[in-house]
């Protein structure tokens, strides 16, 4: 038997064994003798109006906050960040490559229908049709399931992708490479099941109250664009009997200082994960452990547009790397526990183990220097200055930071910045159609694995909006999965983020953290979700 078959029966024998202690109820645990609340409903500021609640048309947080609770994947992860079973009871794989997942019998639509093996089947294809036009279409390729490149390339039809229905409870999922971590992959919002007969009744539709169909532990009960998104309890859940939370509303309130007034004046129970840094001291002054600072697994950072000239040049991209002092953004106009970047990866993800790059080492006025030869060399001078566009969504602290970082390239670089902004939805678009000079983003981890921000970068990953291309990176990526061991993964991917830095096609600015104000009532909330989910059958409402 080889080292690497050895390996892979291990990480099949261990996620079994997890798979064996795991307890029967993935919802709230009241501690006993907490009085309740006799209304059991939350309110929530989402931060944003969504884009679509079709988990197959969305890419985003906000997006992800609210599908999680409409519906209930193969696994999800609880409010500690663990990955637990969903509707599937129990899995087994051989070698890595063949995947057979065992459903449960008592999961349900919401319409009372059972859930079965051919709904996965349906909305995998759906996924991975090119006439869905998927955002995360390409994540079935980060997870390697067989077939998928032919198929987004149209070579192979969606039927032809690597997942099958053995019966009704039993679902095969057939690779072409083994991937270690993909049980905990399967969590993500684009892996939740669509049910087939609402889209085919529907269309685009399907995703409105009174049409929406779901199997998690709430339904869609009411959507005003711009104003709330209320969900209620769903009796057909196959652990309702575990939930608590009757009605969940989901504000969309994108102005922090809003946000804040809105929770200070009891219009809601938790605020979004954004706190302005100027009212932080204030904030925890008065309201003490109302105020929840959590580790996150996201990097905010500006994405540069690779394929446009003129940062379709490597040495102009690195000089606005340089030139932005993450120091000051993170420390000086956050400070609220925000780590400065030189990586895509945070360097606490599980997996890995990097070292930070020479420039990260140096004093602002030496990155500064550096970054003015490189821009000279590429042309850039007093007379002739280089200029772009900094776009960003409407936020309070986006734009503050912003203005900072457009003040920093003017100073540092002598670089003409114009500031743009444009709401969360259509943002988006513009990121996709490639209509921007550099632009802010952030990403969270779909998994707490490496690859999950990595894979965002890789050439003809349908979410790299940065339209880098490099065929060392691309190759290096391919490497992590067959790595012999951790520790050879973990220097593949050091590998690839050397490679990442050698090209800047995006410049990291801080990891994040979550800041929430969250009502002393309000149980379920650990603060220790590293994705940060608001999955509200976790939650109940202390009496108060």
């Amino acid at each position: 038997m080889t080292g690497m078959k050895k390996l892979q029966q291990q990480r099949s024998k261990i996620a079994l064994t997890l798979l064996i202690a795991f307890s029967p109820a993935y919802a709230a645990t009241v501690p006993s003798g907490t009085p309740l609340a006799p209304q059991q409903q939350i309110v929530i500021n989402n931060g944003t109006e969504v884009a679509s609640l079709d988990p197959h048309k969305t890419e985003g947080v906000p997006e992800s906050n609210i599908i999680l609770n409409l519906l209930d994947g193969l696994v999800n992860t609880d409010n500690s960040g663990n990955v637990v079973p969903g509707v599937a009871k129990s899995w087994q794989n051989q070698q890595g490559r063949q995947w057979t997942f065992t459903l449960r019998d008592d999961a349900k639509w919401s319409n009372g229908q059972p859930v079965t093996a051919e709904d996965f089947v349906y909305s995998w294809r759906r996924l991975a049709d090119p006439n869905t036009a998927s955002p995360y279409s390409s994540y079935l390729q980060a997870a390697h399931f067989a077939n998928i490149d032919a198929i987004l390339a149209g070579k192979m039809s969606p039927d032809q992708l690597g997942v099958k229905a053995l019966d009704a409870h039993h679902l095969q999922i057939t690779l072409s490479e083994p991937v270690p971590y993909l049980v905990a992959m399967l969590a993500h919002t684009a892996m939740k099941p669509v049910y087939g007969p609402a889209i085919k009744q529907w269309g685009e539709a399907w995703t409105r109250p009174g049409h929406y169909v779901g199997n998690g532990a709430y339904t869609l009960s009411d959507w005003i664009v711009n104003e709330k998104i209320v969900l209620k309890r769903n009796p057909h859940y196959w652990d309702n009997s575990h939930t608590v939370i009757e009605q969940g509303t989901f504000l969309p309130i994108a102005s922090e200082n809003s946000d804040i007034n809105r929770y200070r004046s009891g219009g809601t129970d938790m605020t979004n994960s954004v706190i302005p840094p100027e009212m932080f001291g204030k904030l925890r002054k008065e309201l003490g452990e109302q105020v929840k600072v959590s580790p996150l697994l996201c990097t905010f950072y500006y994405e540069i547009n690779n394929k446009k000239p003129p940062f379709n040049d490597p040495r102009v991209r690195a000089a606005i790397k340089m030139t932005l002092d993450r120091e000051v953004i993170a420390n000086k106009i956050m400070g609220q526990g925000q780590i400065p970047a030189y990586s895509l990866t945070p360097p606490f993800t599980a997996g890995i183990n990097l070292t930070p790059p020479e420039w990260f080492k140096e004093s602002q006025a030496q990155r500064n220097q550096a970054a003015k030869k490189l821009l000279a060399e590429a042309g850039f001078d007093d007379s002739h200055p280089l200029t772009f566009t900094l776009l960003y969504n409407t936020s309070d602290q986006n734009k503050r930071q912003a203005i900072a970082a457009a003040s920093m390239w003017q100073k540092n670089l002598g670089a003409k910045v114009t500031l743009q902004n444009q709401e969360w939805k259509t943002l988006l678009e513009t990121r996709h159609q490639a209509q921007y000079d550099v632009v802010r983003a952030t990403w969270c981890a779909d998994y707490n694995e490496p690859s999950t921000f990595l894979n965002m970068l890789i050439s003809n990953a349908s979410i790299n909006t940065a339209f880098y291309s490099s065929p060392e990176f691309d190759r290096l990526m391919a490497e992590t999965l067959t790595a012999g061991s951790d520790a050879q993964r973990a220097s593949l991917y050091q590998q690839a983020e050397t490679q990442l830095d050698k090209d800047s096609p995006i410049v990291p600015v801080y990891y994040r953290v979550s800041v929430r104000l969250v009502k002393p009532w309000v149980g379920g909330f650990t603060g220790k979700d590293p994705q940060d989910m608001t999955d509200l059958k976790y939650y109940f409402i202390k009496q108060h």
